[in-house]
């Protein structure tokens, strides 16, 4: 039997394929989530540059250290000002990239407010 890691990384590899066969050109928002924080970019991989960024580290999300960056509520911030960055970087469409994490939880809120936000995928 495989190890975590390799599973992990097949699981990862799998949702990447399928992005790029149905991508047509398109960025890459991609959800990183640890056990504390939650990390989203929005890459270009024809030119290989992070066009926006968000985490649930940043002081526009926690400006109190009182507030939790491990719950849903802070995902659907990351997602808004990931939103908000991408708009204003003149990107509308992605292509939503969750790795090897299910559609589920803090990740669906991420993405349901960076749809609400104006982002189309």
């Amino acid at each position: 039997m495989k190890d975590k890691w390799t599973r992990y990384e097949y699981r990862k590899g799998r949702s990447r394929r399928k992005i790029a066969e149905k991508a047509n050109g398109r960025p890459r928002l991609t959800v990183h989530r640890s056990l504390k924080y939650i990390y989203a970019q929005i890459v270009d991989d024809a030119q290989g540059k992070t066009l926006a960024s968000a985490c649930s580290l940043s002081k526009e999300i926690r400006p109190a250290k009182a507030v939790s960056a491990k719950n849903v509520e802070s995902a659907k911030k990351v997602g808004e000002l990931l939103a908000k960055k991408a708009v204003a970087a003149g990107v509308k469409k992605v292509a939503f990239d969750r790795g090897a994490h299910l559609y589920h939880g803090r990740v669906k809120a991420l993405a349901e407010a960076a749809r609400a936000g104006g982002l189309d995928f």
